[in-house]
């Protein structure tokens, strides 16, 4: 009898899927492919090549103003609700405890910063993950 093991941990991706011929038909505008080839280009969601691309290649992906103003809101509408909120919650619990440790030590008004940094990481997640999003078809739930 040669049944899997229902226990057994699922198994691991064979190779990485590099869907760049798929770009071209996904149902999004054409800067967002502009996104998604220079993302390929840089090496996928690692990055690993990022370095070898120009400086205006680079502020394309790795900064979002849209989601560093509208943060959850703009991860909703993108359809990455799920992830937006849990980035939300755990942003606010951070923002919340270190605000606290901040007041006790005396440092109230860099406390008052501390959203800005919460705003920079969903600018800097956003392009990412609406790739893995789109291309790659990862919900973005851990």
């Amino acid at each position: 009898m040669n049944q899997p093991n229902p226990y057994s941990p699922p198994g691991a991706a064979i190779a990485d899927v590099h869907p760049s011929a798929s770009i071209d038909g996904l149902p999004v505008s054409e800067s967002w492919k502009t996104k998604f080839r220079l993302i390929e280009k840089a090496g996928g969601v690692k990055m690993t090549s990022f370095k070898t691309l120009a400086f205006g290649e680079r502020m394309k992906i790795t900064f979002n103003i849209l989601a560093f103003l509208f943060g959850p809101i703009y991860y909703a509408v993108k359809g990455m609700w799920k992830k937006g909120l849990a980035m939300f919650a755990a942003g606010v619990v951070l923002i919340v405890v270190l605000s606290l440790i901040m007041e006790a030590l005396g440092m109230g008004r860099l406390a008052n910063a501390l959203g800005y940094g919460v705003s920079a990481l969903f600018a800097t997640r956003a392009n990412i993950d609406y790739y893995k999003k789109m291309a790659l078809g990862d919900d973005g739930w851990w």
